[in-house]
């Protein structure tokens, strides 16, 4: 029975489309990063770079060498939507795309995270078989249909995202709107709808609304009788985040999922006009079945499992920051803070107050104050630093964050060395101070 479920063949209309709509938006992805500048403010400009703990070796060409890099990714993109060595060309953009993920956290967004795991899903898609240039150098490659695992997996990772993206907004400061508030503060100065977006009633409206939409969404497109209507919702409130909030290419390539909701029929007729339709309904078990069907779930028990870790870890997550990433927590708080680095020599027991702008950039800084893992990062790249002069130093962070608006606390414990603790994935640093 599953492996009929699994492995009956579909009009694979919508993959093709999702493959053209998900290379084009890669590629202004990657070409936007350049001429925004946000290549330049990450990965230029930084004397030191945020990796995620644990692959710091991951660095930043040197000079201008991450313009290249991107230029590299932007043609791998536009391989991808032509359907030129397509297997070759996915594998390369979500190896180039995951490393520049990892090696980087002060531009930290939710939105690469899924951006790295499409990529990979789509490495195993049969999507260069119709309307690209693999198939007019090969016929042999021409195919109408897919195996319907392919169709499932996508929604099943939406489905991931969005049910682990509603649950996390239901908590206080969510409920009552005050992050709205706080969200909405900073886009005052828009032109004609600034003082709108201060609307105490709107922030209810945005807060409750997000909670229903990310809930809500999957179901409803995967219920015919409510599809089309929320098919229109869903353009009104991604098109709304794209202005506000200026989150790149994410709520269009949101929308570019719902082909995979809409009976493939209807996807050929719109986008595919020249295609025959399939109709077979043919089931086709492959060799590898078992390693493809233990890939896959693997992947979506991990997917299920990450954002569930900050609940065995000892603190509250909002505070922590411990098991926030990888989580689908999307703009769930605003945080705030000051700290101070103090150097003291082990040897002459001489002091002193490290000037932060001597050493990271205004987004860094940010980082570097409010998010225990960057702080700990930042100790331990002070102590190699002070070690190069021939000094063993000890380090302090006297750090006060607020969370939310509230008022500042302190984060982390003034009197524990930084640069003499080892960081712990697991559990609870027992030197991140609690928020009561």
């Amino acid at each position: 029975m599953l492996n009929k479920w699994l492995f009956k063949h579909i009009d694979n209309s919508a993959l093709i489309v999702f493959r053209i709509l998900f290379g084009l938006l890669c590629f202004l992805e990657s070409v936007g990063a350049i001429f925004t500048g946000w290549v330049k403010r990450v990965f230029i400009d930084p004397e030191f770079t945020f990796s995620f703990i644990g692959l710091e070796w991951l660095q930043p060409l040197s000079g201008n060498g991450m313009y290249l890099y991107y230029v590299i990714m932007s043609l791998f993109s536009l391989c991808i939507m032509l359907g030129y060595k397509y297997r070759l060309s996915i594998i390369a953009f979500t190896i180039m795309w995951s490393a520049t993920y990892f090696m980087q956290k002060s531009s930290y967004n939710n939105h690469y995270y899924l951006l790295m795991l499409i990529s990979s899903i789509m490495v195993f898609m049969p999507a260069n078989r119709y309307a690209s240039i693999d198939v007019k150098l090969n016929q042999k490659l021409k195919s109408y249909a897919m195996p319907q695992w392919c169709n499932f997996v996508f929604v099943l990772q939406l489905f991931i995202v969005y049910t682990y993206a509603s649950v996390a907004k239901i908590y206080p400061d969510w409920l009552n709107a005050n992050v709205m508030e706080i969200l909405m503060k900073s886009k005052q100065n828009y032109m004609l709808v600034g003082e709108f977006l201060q609307q105490k009633w709107l922030h209810y409206v945005l807060a409750y609304g997000g909670i229903l939409f990310d809930g809500l969404i999957i179901p409803l497109l995967l219920f015919k009788p409510t599809r089309k209507w929320v098919f229109i919702v869903s353009i009104f409130f991604h098109l709304f985040n794209s202005f506000v909030f200026q989150i790149g290419i994410f709520p269009y390539l949101a929308l570019a999922f719902t082909v995979f909701f809409f009976n493939p029929k209807t996807i050929q007729q719109l986008f595919l006009k020249k295609k025959v339709f399939y109709e077979l309904d043919e089931v086709i078990v492959p060799k590898h079945k078992t390693p493809l069907i233990a890939l896959f779930s693997i992947y979506f028990l991990i997917q299920i499992g990450l954002p569930l870790r900050h609940h065995f870890i000892k603190g509250n997550v909002l505070w922590t920051e411990e098991g926030h990433r990888l989580s689908w927590r999307m703009m769930l708080r605003a945080k705030s803070g000051t700290a101070t680095y103090r150097v003291e020599n082990k040897e002459t027991g001489n002091s002193y107050i490290i000037n932060l702008d001597n050493y990271l950039t205004l987004k860094q800084k940010r980082i570097a104050s409010t998010k225990p893992d960057a702080i700990w990062q930042f100790s331990q790249h002070l102590k190699k630093q002070f070690k190069k002069d021939g000094q063993n130093v000890s380090i302090y962070v006297n750090c006060k964050v607020s969370v939310n608006g509230k008022p500042h606390k302190q984060l982390i414990n003034p009197d524990v060395d930084l640069a003499h603790v080892s960081w712990n994935y697991f559990k609870h640093n027992d030197w991140i101070l609690p928020s009561k």
